[in-house]
């Protein structure tokens, strides 16, 4: 058993080639950023504000934040079922995440639409 932690990713299977690893990293800290990024744009919204009506603004500030937070979580899922997929050498995860900001965009972006009219 391995000294790193969680142990439900490290534990089972057998050490990866470290370029797979590091890979899964730099993959997780992207879809962090597109939270921060995220996050930033709630915060934007609220602070700058946006022509329209104060309830779209608000709304659109809350499902950027909300949304932002939501990858974040599903970040950090995805990078252990990946690195305990390799682990265990079984087929990768699918690619849930991609759908989960492609709806926070077209929302967002419908949202925006609204507020422009």
């Amino acid at each position: 058993m391995s000294d790193r932690r969680p142990h439900w990713v490290y534990g089972p299977g057998e050490e990866p080639d470290p370029r797979f690893t590091l890979a899964n990293e730099r993959t997780f800290l992207a879809w962090v950023r597109t939270a921060l990024a995220m996050l930033a744009g709630g915060v934007a919204l609220h602070a700058l504000g946006l022509p329209g009506t104060e309830w779209v603004r608000t709304t659109l500030a809350v499902v950027l934040v909300l949304f932002g937070a939501l990858v974040t979580v599903f970040a950090l899922v995805r990078w252990a079922r990946v690195e305990r997929a390799m682990r265990m050498r079984t087929p990768l995860p699918g690619f849930g995440l991609g759908f989960v900001l492609t709806i926070a965009v077209v929302i967002g972006a419908a949202l925006l639409a609204v507020a422009f009219v």
